[in-house]
C-alpha cells in the first residue's frame, strides 16, 4: 500500500504539471490573439483560448489514461492478492482513482480555484512570479460548461470511432496472421470451430464498465450537472450508440466469451455510491460559489427585486494608489481600500448556509427514496421465500425417506 500511495502522489504531481501546462498554454494563446490586432480575434480571444486548451487537455487525458491503466495493473500484480475477487476489486479501485484524477482535475480547477485567489488592482496575487488566472466577464461557469462538453462529448465520439474501427482492424490482422500460418494447407470448406477461431479473442467487459460507468458518464452527469445540464442527454445518446456497437462487436467480431457467474458488480457499487454522495456536495458548492444564483437572490432581497443596477453593484472601484486610470472598476465586493464589504460577508454566510441546507435536503430525499423503494420487489421476495421453503421441504422429505429405508433395512437384518 505504501508503494501505491507513493505512485498516487507521483500521478497527482504529473497531473498538476499538465494542469499548469494547460494554464500557460491558455495565457499564451490569449496574448497571441490580442497581439494580432484583429478585432474579431481580440474579441473572441478568451473563447478561443478556452476551447483550444480544452482540446489540448482532452488529448492529454486520452494519452495519460492508457498510461494510468497499465500502471494500475502492474501495481495490483505486485500486491499479490490471494483471490481473483480481491485482485479485481483492487485493480478496479486503482483505475478509478487514477482516471478520476485524470478526467476531473481540470474541471475542478476551473470550478473551484480559478479566479478565487486573484487579488485586486494594485495588489494582485502571484504564484511563481506569475499573476493568478482570473475568470472571464461571464464567470467561470461558462468556461466550465465549455470544458465539460469538449471532454465528455469528445471522449464519447473518439471512443465510438475506436469501437467501430479497431475490431475490424484486429479481425483483418487476425485473418492475415492465420492465413500466413496455414500457408498452402487450406481446406476447401472451413469447419465452424475454425471460423470461430478466426474471430478476435474477447477482452472482457472492464473497459465497457469504465467507459459507460463511473469515471466518464456517471461522473459527468452527477458531479457537474449543475454546470452542464445537457450531460444526461449526451450520455443517453451515447449509450444508444454504444450498445449497438457493443452488440455488433460481441456477436459478430469477438469469440464467444466464457460465461462467468458473478454475485454482484463488486467494488463498482461502492464507487457509484461514493460518487453519488460526492456529487451532492460538489453541486452544492457549484451553485453556492461558482454560479450567480445566490448573489442575485441576496441582491433581490436586499435592494431591488427586478435586479436593476445589479451589474453595477457587483463592480468595485480600484484603489487610487498605483492606478493610472481613474474610476477603474473590477468584479468583486470590496471598498476603495481593498477591504471586503458587508455584502460580501453576508453572501459568504448565506453560501455556507445554503450548502448545509442543500446537502441535508438532498440526502434526506435520497434516503427516503431508498427506504420507500425496496432492493427486491415484494412479488419476487415472495417467490424467493417459496423456493427456499420448497427446498427445505424437499430436503425434509428426502431425509424422511432415508430414515424409512434405514429402519426397514435394520428390521430386515434383525429378522434374519
Amino acid at each position: 500500500w505504501q508503494l501505491s500511495i507513493d505512485v498516487l502522489t507521483t500521478v497527482l504531481s504529473v497531473v498538476m504539471i499538465f494542469l499548469v501546462t494547460v494554464i500557460m498554454y491558455r495565457g499564451i494563446v490569449s496574448v497571441v490573439m490580442y497581439k494580432t490586432g484583429n478585432a474579431v480575434l481580440m474579441t473572441q480571444a478568451a473563447n478561443i483560448a478556452n476551447i483550444s486548451s480544452s482540446m489540448v487537455n482532452l488529448i492529454l487525458i486520452l494519452v495519460m489514461g492508457q498510461v494510468y491503466s497499465s500502471l494500475a495493473e502492474q501495481l495490483t500484480k505486485w500486491e499479490m492478492h490471494r483471490t481473483q475477487t480481491q485482485y479485481e476489486d483492487a485493480f478496479t479501485f486503482k483505475v478509478f482513482v487514477f482516471q478520476f484524477v485524470n478526467f476531473y482535475s481540470s474541471p475542478f480547477y476551473v470550478a473551484f480555484f480559478k479566479g478565487r485567489f486573484v487579488g485586486y488592482p494594485g495588489h494582485y496575487k502571484k504564484l511563481l512570479g506569475t499573476r493568478n488566472e482570473d475568470c472571464g466577464p461571464g464567470g467561470c461557469l461558462i468556461e466550465l460548461a465549455q470544458q465539460l462538453i469538449i471532454i465528455m462529448v469528445g471522449k464519447q465520439v473518439i471512443n465510438n470511432i475506436q469501437e467501430f474501427v479497431f475490431p475490424k482492424i484486429k479481425a483483418w490482422l487476425q485473418k492475415r496472421k492465420l492465413a500466413a500460418l496455414r500457408g498452402s494447407h487450406v481446406a476447401p470448406e472451413s469447419s465452424r470451430w475454425e471460423e470461430d477461431y478466426e474471430l478476435i479473442p474477447c477482452e472482457g467487459l472492464f473497459e465497457e464498465y469504465l467507459e459507460m460507468g463511473p469515471v466518464l458518464q456517471f461522473g459527468f452527469i452527477t458531479i457537474f450537472v449543475a454546470a452542464f445540464p445537457l450531460a444526461p442527454l449526451f450520455a443517453l445518446l451515447n449509450n444508444w450508440v454504444e450498445l449497438r456497437l457493443d452488440a455488433q462487436k460481441f456477436v459478430c467480431e469477438y469469440r464467444r466469451p466464457v460465461a462467468e457467474r458473478a454475485q454482484d458488480i463488486g467494488v463498482w457499487f461502492n464507487i457509484l455510491d461514493a460518487l453519488v454522495n460526492i456529487s451532492v456536495i460538489i453541486n452544492a458548492f457549484l451553485i453556492a460559489f461558482t454560479s450567480n444564483f445566490l448573489p442575485k437572490l441576496l441582491y433581490q432581497y436586499t435592494y431591488d427585486r427586478n435586479l436593476r443596477g445589479y451589474i453595477n453593484f457587483t463592480l468595485s472601484y480600484a484603489p487610487d494608489e498605483n492606478i493610472a486610470e481613474a474610476n477603474l472598476r473590477y468584479k468583486d465586493y470590496r471598498d476603495q481600500d481593498g477591504k471586503h464589504t458587508l455584502f460580501y460577508w453576508k453572501l459568504l454566510a448565506i453560501r455556507l448556509g445554503f450548502i448545509i441546507a442543500f446537502e441535508h435536503v438532498v440526502f434526506f430525499i435520497s434516503r427516503m427514496i431508498d427506504w420507500l423503494v425496496p432492493d427486491v420487489p415484494e412479488s419476487l421476495e415472495i417467490k424467493m421465500k417459496r423456493e427456499r421453503y420448497l427446498a427445505k421441504q424437499a430436503l425434509a422429505d428426502n431425509q424422511e425417506k432415508l430414515l424409512v429405508v434405514y429402519f426397514v433395512n435394520e428390521s430386515a437384518t434383525h429378522t434374519h
